[in-house]
């Protein structure tokens, strides 16, 4: 498989909406606009997560503007109890008032309500993410503070189009990235420490078809002292030229070609999420064993809209090969792994 690496910093898209060049990037090099966008303005989907993860506890962020919906979530996951709290706030027909930005490396983004605020800021070499919710857990409120820092110098950017006509799907992973600061929930501080936390954003931008099912993998940490982590995901449209799938070691990126995550079945021939996974490559060079601790799952059927999704965090044991041949082995890594199923 040849897979296309963008090299140029152009227009995400052309004249008549679609991609102008399909394939991967180490930075963010297309330029996006959603004034460009040329499909129905109801289909476009923006939207900025970040996880902050060490061992033991971990926190998910999202503001999204999926333009009929917007979708303000704050998540704390218990990993060694294999228990988590979410909570969600949800607004009709954004159409892109939260005012997601163009550029994963600009500016800041807010988004609130009567009873919380979540916002992200770039501040020079920093990202700074404050958030707070009433009620969230046991009647008490979610406070926290994080700063990532140590942004590594490559990443993963995808430009995938669907098979319709001027959708497309343009995505940055940034993994990695070094945590610290605070979080209290039920009355109780964790800490974050910059020598064991460790920090994802997934900064999304598209227009996308109404049936989605995908599959996500992340985990970030480190190796004898060094950054490593990876980012594996398939069904996010066409990936004939170029797949999302990465490997990062000290701030450098290598690209990996088709991943397949192999979940075990129930004797009624359903996914069984919580026993252990295989997860592999087609060249060898991503090898792992996936032992689950907390399936982060929900399901929404809403009219025409549904969804089905299992976020499932856990460890990872195996092996990674680097572009030069570099055996990496870890053993008992956190991450996650999911599957998603959208008619969004």
């Amino acid at each position: 498989m040849v897979q296309r690496e963008i090299k140029t910093a152009e227009s995400l898209l052309k004249a008549d909406g679609n991609l102008r060049e399909a394939g991967y990037a180490k930075k963010l090099l297309p330029v996006y606009r959603r004034s460009d966008i040329k499909a129905n303005k109801l289909r476009i989907k923006e939207w900025d997560y970040y996880l902050i993860n060490n061992e033991h506890y971990a926190v998910a962020l999202t503001i999204a503007d999926n333009s009929y919906m917007g979708l303000d979530s704050i998540s704390f996951l218990w990993l060694d109890e294999g228990k988590e709290k979410t909570v969600s706030r949800m607004q009709l027909m954004t159409n892109g008032r939260k005012k997601l930005l163009a550029s994963s490396d600009m500016g800041e983004v807010i988004s609130q309500g009567k009873d919380y605020e979540i916002s992200f800021r770039r501040d020079g070499e920093r990202r700074i993410l404050e958030f707070h919710i009433e009620h969230f857990a046991d009647k008490l409120p979610i406070h926290g503070r994080l700063i990532l820092t140590h942004e590594p110098e490559e990443s993963i950017v995808i430009a995938t189009p669907f098979e319709k006509k001027a959708h497309f799907y343009y995505n940055q992973k940034i993994n990695c990235m070094r945590a610290e600061g605070k979080v209290k929930v039920q009355g109780k501080d964790y800490e974050f420490f910059q020598t064991e936390s460790f920090a994802v954003l997934d900064w999304g931008r598209g227009v996308w078809t109404y049936k989605n099912t995908w599959y996500w993998g992340s985990a970030s940490g480190q190796v004898n002292g060094k950054p490593f982590g990876f980012n594996l995901g398939y069904g996010f449209g066409d990936t004939s030229a170029a797949t999302e799938n990465m490997l990062f070691y000290e701030g450098k990126a290598h690209k990996l070609h088709n991943i397949s995550f192999n979940i075990p079945l129930r004797g009624n021939g359903k996914e069984d999420f919580l026993k252990n996974w295989t997860i592999t490559s087609d060249d060898g060079r991503f090898e792992m064993d996936f032992v689950p601790l907390l399936d982060r799952s929900s399901r929404t059927s809403l009219l025409v809209l549904e969804s089905d999704q299992h976020q499932v965090f856990g460890r990872f044991t195996g092996k990674a090969i680097l572009d030069d041949g570099t055996i990496i082995t870890i053993e008992n890594f956190t991450g996650f792994a999911e599957k998603v199923m959208n008619k969004w």
